[in-house]
């Protein structure tokens, strides 16, 4: 069933964006920063020490179309006095934006076009992963799991902050949201994989390229420390889902052991892949 209150819809047994063959090229993108405590992104760092993390985001361009993963923050918001006020009040953090519209700009300057928006893919409802989709264009379908939207659908727009989530990005009457429950294959060469436990039905993203796979944790791993030590991060949204974030990050490692596959992580400042304009 969809989330409640939503126009949401679940993914069709056998469905697929509407691309074809596998993917040609990932064009991984830094939209912004965010200082973060290290006792958040690693469990049991130290509270005193801050460090200042990438928000990232990728496309995966196809012969005949693309795909984005994640989509950074909503700049309106960011760079609007009061809603800045509103959204992003909570201790020690700041949304940080270089001039612009980086999400949008980044897009055009890979030569991208947002009619040629096959899907979207959404790693969970935090601020720093929602706010480029008003972008995406109506009919496009956006993919959440099922646990994630309709946690993310409870949380009213005066209880954002506490939550660290803008339910207006992801609750757009314009957005064709897709839900799908555990892993699913999204496309030729593009998957979602379960993580869940940094938020109730976090996701992560395996894509298949002609050399390597690729696999974007997100925020079931924010630093490549997560990954090898196997520590999860030290923020959940809900004190149960602690060993499911374990499990998660468990996954992870394991599947960074496999030949052939990278695992990133999602805003590690030292990770070099998420310098790089284009990986095949």
């Amino acid at each position: 069933m969809a989330a409640p209150g939503s126009s949401a819809r679940d993914w069709r047994a056998g469905e697929s964006f509407a691309v074809t063959d596998g993917p040609l090229r990932l064009h991984p993108m830094i939209v912004g920063f965010e200082p973060i405590r290290e006792s958040i992104s690693v469990q049991g760092g130290d509270d005193a020490v801050f460090l200042l993390e990438p928000v990232t985001a990728a496309a995966v361009v196809y012969r005949d179309g693309w795909v984005l993963l994640d989509t950074g923050f909503n700049v309106d918001v960011v760079r609007d006095p009061a809603e800045r006020g509103r959204h992003f009040n909570y201790d020690s953090y700041t949304a940080l934006l270089p001039p612009g519209d980086p999400l949008a700009d980044q897009v055009a300057g890979l030569g991208l076009d947002w009619a040629e928006l096959r899907g979207c893919a959404v790693s969970h409802v935090h601020v720093d992963h929602t706010g480029g989709l008003r972008h995406v264009p109506p009919g496009v379908p956006v993919v959440f799991q099922r646990a994630e939207y309709e946690f993310g659908a409870e949380i009213s727009p005066a209880m954002g902050g506490a939550f660290a989530a803008i339910p207006e990005d992801y609750l757009r009457p314009a957005l064709e949201i897709a839900l799908i429950d555990g892993d699913t294959s999204l496309a030729p060469g593009l998957h979602a994989l379960d993580t869940a436990g940094h938020t109730p039905g976090h996701q992560s993203f395996s894509i298949e390229l002609s050399t390597r796979t690729i696999v974007l944790a997100c925020d079931a791993a924010d630093l490549r420390r997560n990954i090898v030590d196997v520590v999860p991060c030290g923020s959940q949204m809900r004190a149960q889902d602690a060993p499911a974030a374990l499990a998660a990050v468990q996954r992870l490692h394991d599947l960074d052991l496999v030949p052939g596959v990278e695992v990133w992580p999602g805003h590690d400042p030292d990770w070099q892949g998420w310098t790089e304009r284009t990986m095949e």
